[in-house]
């Protein structure tokens, strides 16, 4: 009997190799991430030890930044806690930080995917056309070095008070990152690239996805990190001023009550969801790559 071509014995002698090959891959793979996080994990520890010590000590650190007035380690992990589940300090900022994580998470996206949403398209004909590139460059690097703070009270005149402000002001600090990589990864894809499509039967309608986005795609998503990175930095902003449910808001109501531990709470809460973010979206970006080389 055979199965495919292939007689039955031999099959079945050839299962339990790719099976022994699939564990094997999926061990090393383990090994893999564990070394990454043994590597990983020196430099956080040595920061908790020096930041303990600092305090105790009372070093004083360049820029005049004075350690005693900061809190601990173990009072700024008893505030996140109390600030996810509540029960620890009991006050009103208590149990509130899915609240605020939520708010400010969906301020973050909204402006981030209306900034892609524009800058992707908009980079692919810059890269692509000449004449568009010479018509749009100019104006967009005028406007590009102003910072996203000078905006900011502009936002509120022209806007209001809200999350469109807030979203407005995500939306300036992501678009020009994904723009400038979009157009330097469309303009970098090699001519001979369009050659051996052209040779191979493609049509010049279908070299844009089928050429153009695969080999500028590792250049896009670094433009699509850096940006996403900066929304998170300017959500601070954006929500500090007219919003009273945020991760920026709850930053400005802990500093005017001088909070020291609720404030570098909420600035580790912003870096773990920052970090996150960029996790998922590599994640995403990978799943929609499958196995094609479009990533660094």
């Amino acid at each position: 009997m055979t199965t495919l071509g292939i007689p039955a014995e031999t099959a079945a002698a050839r299962r339990p190799d790719i099976a022994t090959r699939t564990d094997e891959a999926g061990g090393r793979r383990y090994r893999e991430r564990a070394v990454t996080v043994a590597w990983a994990l020196p430099v956080p520890l040595l920061g908790l030890l020096l930041w303990h010590a600092g305090v105790g000590g009372g070093w004083t650190l360049p820029f005049g930044i004075q350690m005693r007035f900061l809190p601990t380690p173990y009072e700024v992990a008893r505030r996140i806690a109390d600030l996810a589940v509540g029960g620890i300090i009991d006050d009103t900022y208590s149990a509130t930080l899915w609240t605020h994580l939520y708010a400010s998470t969906v301020r973050v996206v909204q402006g981030f995917a209306i900034a892609a949403a524009v800058a992707v398209p908009l980079g692919i004909v810059m890269g692509r056309s000449p004449i568009v590139h010479k018509m749009l460059e100019p104006t967009l690097n005028l406007i590009r070095p102003i910072p996203v703070t000078a905006w900011a009270p502009l936002s509120l005149l022209i806007i209001g008070f809200g999350d469109r402000a807030t979203i407005f002001l995500v939306f300036l600090a992501s678009v020009f990152s994904i723009l400038i990589n979009t157009v330097a990864g469309v303009r970098a894809v090699p001519a001979r690239l369009f050659e051996a499509a052209a040779m191979l039967g493609t049509r010049p309608a279908q070299t844009l996805y089928k050429v153009v986005l695969p080999a500028a795609m590792p250049t896009i998503v670094s433009g699509l990190r850096i940006a996403l990175g900066l929304s998170w930095v300017i959500l601070v902003v954006g929500e500090t001023v007219g919003i009273r449910v945020g991760l920026g808001a709850l930053i400005t109501q802990a500093r005017e009550q001088s909070r020291t531990d609720l404030i570098v709470a909420v600035m580790i809460v912003i870096g773990l969801a920052g970090f996150l973010a960029d996790r998922l979206m590599m994640l995403a970006v990978r799943l929609f790559a499958g196995r094609r080389p479009l990533l660094p």
